[in-house]
Formats: structure tokens, C-alpha cells, sequence
């Protein structure tokens, strides 16, 4: 590509403002330097051109048919590198996200991680709506939403995040050995609709004398695991909503066997993958697959802080 050959700027801005105002009094006041600079900075211009910009009369310019010209092309260039300056300048527009998902889901899996998420996009202001229930991802109620289930849902595309494996886990102060032993321990149950419960469990393991209806109903998993972290009974969890409590060995998963539930997938309108904010937290739930971010994400971040 040929470089640009172009006059000076200093003196484009000095023949903009002049012809602007046709007065270089004026134009010197506008750009914070002297009427003389001014007419210095034309007067080269011009001889970079070979052409007369001004007639100069007694305390007044006239633009000549090329200083015309140049002032059109100069007006507009100048206006719209105003333009685009302002913009970069102006902080960016603040853009709400409301993602609808589980309890659960929001408090064991989004929550740890949204500092990833505020530190790569400032400008976006997050809100988990939890429900049990399937809302509509209209824009009103919520833009996008990390649902239980194959799908499919009509008018909205879903990205499969992990399969939904369901194991036993209870504190490991129960010394829960085998499957025959839970008929002596309290089941932890819960009332909100769930992909699979101990009487789905119970009838591929049957376990003689269970009674799967009898135990502690809670609202939802989140308080399931507070009981079974406390030591008062066994609960059907998602294992991969309580890995840290397994890993770290605050919660076992004394016996099988593991049952695999629908997925957790998430979902949204297609076309609304255009805009930044929604494309922004998509890649954010998407990248919270990756096993490194995961494990050192928010704690390397306070760490390095501390």
C-alpha cells in the first residue's frame, strides 16, 4: 500500500478553523495560537498545494473554488474523528443480563466464578433470577437460562454444559459402607422438581426394607446439602454440584450405584447471540467447564490480591 502523502495537519486544522470563520483572528482564538501563526500554517499549506486557498482582502477571506473544495473534505474528516474520539472517551454503555437457572445451579456452580466474569466485563451487570420452574426467555422476564433436560425447546438454541450424574453422598462421620446400611439413616429429600429422586435410585438398586417416601423434605438442593454436610442423612446429589465438598472430603459417596440423569444445558434465543453482553456471559458459562479456571479462578485472583 502507497503511504498517504499529506500536507501537514497542523496546517489543515489552521485553514479548517480559518475557513470555518473566514477570519484568522477568530481561528487563532479557536486553536489557542496567534493570528500570525495561523496565516504561517495557510500560507505553507498553500505552497504544499501550489494553489490559493484565500483572495485576501482588507480584514476579510474569501475562499477560493479550491479552498472550498478542501474546506467540505476537511469538515466532514474532522467531524467525524471528533465523533469517533468522543466515543472511545464516553465509558461504555452499562448492559443488564438476567440468566435464569436452579438454585442450586446458582449458588454451587455461577456464584464461586462471577468475579471472572465482572473482571473481563465491567460494563455488564449480571442477574441470576433461580426458579424451579422453565421462564420465558422473552428479555423481560430473563435473556437466557441453564435448564435441566434433552430439550428440545422451540425457538431457542441449547449448548449441552455436563452430563447430570446423581450419586449418594452423606458426611463421612455416617461411616456408611453399603447400600443394605441406609435402611438405619435418615434420606434427604427434596420438594422441588428434580431429574431424579431415591425412588428412581431405588428401583435399580432395591435395597430390601427402604422406604424412599420417609426422611427430611427440603426446598431445594442447596439446603439438602447443608443437612448432609451437618451429618443428618444421605442425599441424591448431582456430583458435579458438590466436587469441592468431595474433593476437600467433607462429603463421600460411600456406594453406587452412579445414575445418569438429563443434562444441564444452557439456553437462549439464537439471535440474540448478536449482542455483546449476551455473547459476553455465554463464553463466561461456557468457560466454566474448564477444569484449571475452575480450581484456581476467584482464589488465584484473591490470592494475588492478598
Amino acid at each position: 500500500m502507497m503511504p498517504r502523502r499529506l500536507p501537514s495537519l497542523s496546517a489543515l486544522r489552521a485553514f479548517e478553523a480559518a475557513a470555518r470563520h473566514l477570519s484568522a483572528k477568530r481561528a487563532a482564538e479557536e486553536l489557542s495560537v496567534t493570528p500570525t501563526a495561523i496565516s504561517h500554517q495557510i500560507r505553507q499549506l498553500e505552497e504544499s498545494l501550489g494553489v490559493a486557498l484565500f483572495v485576501r482582502r482588507p480584514r476579510q477571506l474569501v475562499l477560493t473554488t479550491q479552498g472550498q473544495s478542501l474546506l467540505t473534505v476537511l469538515s466532514g474528516s474532522f467531524d467525524a474523528i471528533a465523533e469517533t474520539v468522543a466515543k472511545l472517551r464516553r465509558p461504555p454503555a452499562r448492559q443488564a443480563v438476567t440468566l435464569s437457572t436452579t438454585p442450586a445451579v446458582a449458588a454451587r456452580w455461577l456464584l464461586p466464578w462471577v468475579c471472572l466474569l465482572r473482571d473481563a466485563h465491567p460494563q455488564i451487570d449480571l442477574s441470576i433470577q433461580v426458579s424451579h420452574q422453565a421462564v420465558a426467555l422473552d428479555g423481560v422476564v430473563a435473556d437466557m437460562a441453564i435448564r435441566y433436560g434433552e430439550g428440545p425447546w422451540p425457538g431457542l438454541a441449547a449448548e449441552k454444559l455436563f452430563d447430570n450424574v446423581f450419586v449418594p453422598v452423606c458426611s463421612p462421620l455416617l461411616k456408611l459402607r453399603e447400600p443394605a446400611e441406609l435402611v438405619r439413616h435418615t434420606l434427604l429429600h427434596f420438594s422441588s422438581p428434580a431429574p431424579l429422586d431415591w425412588a428412581a435410585w431405588q428401583r435399580q438398586v432395591q435395597v430390601p426394607g427402604l422406604d424412599v417416601s420417609a426422611g427430611l423434605m427440603f426446598s431445594d438442593e442447596t439446603h439438602g446439602i447443608t443437612a448432609a454436610l451437618d451429618g443428618q442423612g444421605v442425599a441424591l446429589m448431582s456430583r458435579y454440584l458438590i466436587e469441592e465438598e468431595l474433593r476437600q472430603g467433607r462429603l463421600v459417596q460411600p456406594f453406587g450405584p452412579e445414575v445418569k440423569a438429563a443434562p444441564f444445558q444452557l439456553v437462549y434465543p439464537p439471535e440474540r447471540l448478536e449482542e455483546p453482553a449476551i455473547a459476553a456471559v455465554r463464553e463466561w458459562v461456557i468457560g466454566l467447564l474448564d477444569t484449571q479456571a475452575r480450581e484456581s479462578g476467584c482464589r488465584a485472583i484473591v490470592e494475588h490480591q492478598s
